[in-house]
């Protein structure tokens, strides 16, 4: 169980000290104190396994914000939190929420939001995405998920967690049967019954992978284009990037070839320009390794589809 208290540093020191346990126990966080002078916080923290955290604040009325550079992080798991009053938060794709006490709000880390709070007490659960997913798959069909407090499944949240809280003692083998249950709870509040349709299947991570596949398309030609540029200039890590691609059976690398490919193909079959020309237009800086690969791309050398256009032409 790990613990921070605004009692437990000194004044000037609070808000780095806060920050930087929000960042390792749940994703960055920027705080900014109504009453800075008079500011306070109790936090506990408890990781169970494979990613799974469950934890309680209390806060002194504040302003809070995932900013653009702070989802650079490449956390995309599952945020849930009930606050013990009314509160509001504004998220990326979800517009903003008034949020009743006692009612479940579940946000995924990648995206930017903005809350703001009273002076609160909150539970917090960090839920593993794709475990999420594959007992909800309605999870990703929006930005912001909020359940009210009546709905059923709320409250076996709320009193299951406050008894992980409450219960020091817990072996390896318990904290993956809790964070089991923890995912099966929070399903069952969500409503893990519902149907996903045409409309939900691209979700959070696919909006994701569509602006990368964007922003690779706009910058194709670069023979310098890489991962890392594409996750810098997205506010994401490459990783979080890689990751996106496997989900659809292939690796950023390969998309990239192959998206390069298809550009030199059409290129060749309007007939204009060598061989070797169009190569390097389209960002391949390897002759060879481009002649090997579009054979294999296409059953076909880069001079024969040259060769078939002209024929075209004339």
């Amino acid at each position: 169980m790990l613990r921070l208290s605004n009692r437990d540093v000194p004044e000037r020191d609070r808000l780095p000290f806060l920050h930087d346990f929000v960042a390792r126990c749940v994703a960055g966080l920027q705080f900014t104190p109504c009453d800075e002078a008079d500011f306070e916080f109790d936090l506990t923290c408890r990781p169970l396994a494979d990613g799974t955290v469950v934890g309680s604040a209390r806060y002194s009325a504040v302003q809070g914000e995932r900013t653009r550079e702070l989802t650079a992080d490449g956390r995309s798991n599952y945020m849930l939190t009930v606050h013990e009053s009314d509160y509001e938060v504004d998220v990326k794709g979800g517009g903003r929420l008034d949020v009743s006490k006692g009612d479940i709000v579940i946000v995924n880390e990648s995206l930017r939001q903005a809350f703001t709070m009273p002076h609160t007490r909150l539970l917090a659960i960090v839920l593993e995405e794709r475990r999420m997913a594959d007992l909800a798959p309605a999870i990703r069909a929006r930005a912001i998920h909020h359940v009210p407090a009546a709905s059923p499944g709320t409250a076996l949240v709320t009193g299951y967690a406050g008894l992980l809280l409450g219960n020091p003692a817990l072996d390896d083998a318990g904290a993956r049967l809790a964070g089991d249950h923890l995912h099966q709870l929070a399903a069952l509040a969500l409503g893990a019954g519902e149907t996903r349709t045409p409309s939900e299947l691209p979700g959070i991570g696919g909006a994701r992978l569509a602006l990368v596949k964007q922003e690779i398309a706009r910058s194709l030609t670069d023979p310098e284009l890489d991962i890392a540029t594409v996750a810098r200039r997205q506010g994401v890590t490459p990783r979080y990037i890689q990751r996106l691609f496997e989900r659809e059976g292939t690796t950023f690398g390969h998309f990239l070839r192959d998206a390069r490919l298809d550009l030199a193909h059409a290129a060749l079959e309007s007939g204009a320009g060598t061989v070797s020309a169009i190569a390097f237009d389209c960002g391949f800086g390897d002759l060879s390794h481009f002649n090997k690969a579009f054979r294999s791309r296409f059953g076909a050398t880069p001079s024969d589809i040259k060769a078939a256009a002209l024929r075209k032409l004339q």
